[in-house]
């Protein structure tokens, strides 16, 4: 394949790309909660993510962490999943699932590998303690942390996809968003960033596999992070 010109800064979406939400809290409800549906809770409480952003985006709440958002849906989820007698110490550490996620099988040694030659950094709606907490956890090497909170707008906005080039004080063709998600990357692209796909065809569970076509709009399409790191030659 020939080799295009490649940004200096890589900025990656969290949930689906970079760790496996849907299997991470499929595994804790099954432990903690064997008699509830792993499958379809996981599902729902991701489903709330949007909706709830949206109250934000609308005005009906204030600039809101995502860490609140997901308790505020855990809420709302609990009884119809027989749950709700749950107490508070309970639904907090819940809650932190968020916190707790675990990377995809190549999700560690492709940042390794790409680092070597990228600044690599997150962008995602998460917050900042959330997003701190998962790397530790996982290790995953960023060289720098960024979530919606810091431009107090989450994605699709472009405050998050410039915010990233003006942090870094490049043109924002100076950055590649690399995601799962085809919205996420068409509005990068839109802000003239440069992108990458990443395939997670399980992002959703073994029983709801994602189509994961290629779209030529991408700079590029990657199997796994490490397939990314051998197209761009790290």
């Amino acid at each position: 394949m020939t080799m295009l010109a490649a940004p200096s800064i890589l900025a990656f979406d969290i949930f689906g790309t970079v760790v496996d939400w849907h299997g991470s809290i499929v595994g804790e409800m099954q432990t903690l909660h064997p008699q509830v549906d792993a499958d379809a809770f996981a599902l729902a409480w991701r489903a709330g993510y949007q909706p709830a952003m949206q109250r934000v985006r609308s005005g009906e709440l204030g600039w809101t962490r995502i860490d609140i958002l997901h308790r505020m849906i855990l809420d709302e989820l609990l009884p119809k999943f027989g749950l709700d007698h749950l107490g508070e110490l309970e639904r907090a550490e819940l809650n932190r699932v968020w916190h707790r996620l675990d990377p995809w099988p190549d999700t560690v040694a492709g940042l390794t590998r790409l680092r070597t030659r990228f600044t690599i950094c997150s962008l995602s709606n998460g917050n900042i303690g959330l997003l701190t907490n998962m790397a530790k956890r996982a290790g995953l090497p960023w060289d720098c942390i960024l979530s919606a909170e810091v431009f107090r707008a989450y994605k699709p906005d472009p405050a998050t996809y410039l915010g990233v080039a003006d942090t870094f004080d490049v043109p924002p063709e100076g950055v590649m968003l690399v995601a799962a998600h085809q919205d996420d990357l068409a509005a990068a692209r839109n802000c003239g960033l440069a992108t990458a796909y990443i395939e997670r065809p399980l992002e959703f569970g073994a029983a709801n596999v994602k189509d994961v076509s290629p779209d030529a709009a991408n700079t590029w399409h990657a199997r796994d992070l490490v397939n990314l790191a051998e197209l761009l030659g790290c």
